[in-house]
């Protein structure tokens, strides 16, 4: 029998069968099964995590005082939502990432356009741009403290300025990659520059500009979170900030707990934004394929 296999795959005219598998027999039910499984994973992972955590607070393994438990920070952060204490601080570090979320896509999108298909714009810029990328942008908050004083103004350029940098970095290298054959067809039909922006470089650029935005979504939270907690008097870093100086860690935790529930939030309404705009593209972009 071997030798009857071994001459079936060394004969050329040989033919080999392939049989469909479940994937090809039930395409539909197979997905949903895998779907079952990803989003069971995607929840049991955390799960088994906290309860792991609750479990080692109630055997004393580790200082209820300083992690407290679950079901403590639970309690605590109901409490707090339900006496109005909470939202104040969510509201505040919400609007600061909205606003500069707004402010640094849009100016990251229209220089990313502009620089990607203008070369000579690109060659004036984009060594300014990229020395300005590397610095640390809490390390320009001082500066924008000077320049705008105390209040909304430093969070919001924060946040706009690291938005900024990676909506406008993935701008510029989506319309780069743009084939130059769609550009020649283009032209071939007259386009004019509105018509090519319209229907060629918008099309074909807005799945990787998109990617960009996802990324900076989250970064914008972990911004905003770290300014507060340097020169903010609310919102979730100030909160977070302020607990821990008065050894209040449940309350630190329940601040932690909704900055992690306002970035995937955030990060996902931008994925859904994405899915809607490029019905074309790939789902999930980001996310492993299925």
């Amino acid at each position: 029998m071997n030798t009857a296999v071994r001459k079936e795959r060394t004969d050329p005219s040989a033919v080999l069968v392939r049989r469909p598998g479940p994937r090809e027999l039930h395409p539909v039910r197979t997905h949903r099964r895998r779907r079952t499984l990803e989003l069971s994973l995607a929840l049991a992972v955390p799960l088994v995590l906290v309860l792991l955590w609750q479990l080692a607070a109630a055997q004393a393994w580790i200082d209820d005082r300083v992690y407290p438990a679950p079901t403590t920070i639970l309690a605590d952060g109901w409490d707090r939502a339900v006496a109005g204490d909470l939202w104040p601080d969510v509201w505040a570090t919400l609007k600061r990432v909205l606003a500069g979320y707004a402010i640094g896509t849009a100016s990251g999108y229209a220089l990313g356009l502009l620089m990607g298909s203008l070369s000579l714009v690109r060659a004036a810029l984009e060594p300014l741009l990229d020395a300005l990328y590397v610095v640390p942008k809490l390390a320009l908050l001082p500066v924008f403290l000077n320049m705008f004083g105390l209040g909304e103004g430093p969070q919001v350029a924060l946040v706009a300025a690291t938005v900024f940098f990676f909506v406008w970095i993935s701008t510029m290298s989506a319309v780069m990659s743009i084939p130059a054959g769609y550009r020649d067809a283009g032209q071939v039909f007259g386009a004019s520059s509105w018509q090519m922006f319209l229907h060629v470089l918008l099309p074909a650029s807005l799945p990787a500009v998109l990617v960009g935005a996802r990324i900076a979504a989250g970064v914008a939270v972990l911004v905003i979170v770290a300014s507060e907690q340097i020169a903010a008097a609310n919102g979730l870093g100030h909160l977070i900030f302020d607990s821990r100086a008065l050894f209040q860690n449940d309350v630190m935790f329940v601040g932690i707990v909704c900055v992690a529930v306002l970035g995937v939030v955030f990060s996902e309404l931008v994925r859904i934004l994405g899915r809607l705009l490029t019905p074309w593209a790939p789902r999930d972009r980001g996310r492993g394929q299925s």
